[in-house]
């Protein structure tokens, strides 16, 4: 397994939809940044929202498996093998991150729980 990397690109706001169904105050991701660089494995990366990386683990789990050498979706969706651009689920305020398979091994640092 290996491990991939997450760059969060843009975080974008939907002014209009806030206005009509959004909590009153609501404004861009609080969480995310541009240009913030994460590295993921076996879980999600500390610091990396639950709901973004509910969206986006799919893709992590295909790059880190071996999906780098091919082309998501048939080659209709990415030119470049081994990438991914992916936005997490808000619909208010999605964030784009875009997603590379590394050459770098994932490695466990955790015991895991024995029953």
């Amino acid at each position: 397994m290996k491990k991939v990397k997450i760059t969060v690109l843009k975080t974008t706001f939907d002014k209009e939809l806030a206005e009509e169904y959004g909590a009153i105050g609501l404004g861009p991701c609080p969480m995310m940044r541009e240009g913030q660089i994460f590295y993921a494995d076996y879980s999600r990366p500390e610091g990396f929202c639950d709901e973004a990386w509910k969206a986006i683990y799919q893709y992590v789990f295909a790059l880190a498996h071996g999906a780098d050498k091919e082309l998501f979706y048939f080659g209709d969706w990415i030119r470049k093998p081994g990438v991914a651009i992916c936005s997490c689920n808000d619909g208010l305020r999605p964030v784009i991150f875009k997603l590379e398979a590394t050459d770098e091994q994932a490695e466990i640092n955790y015991k895991p729980v024995e029953r």
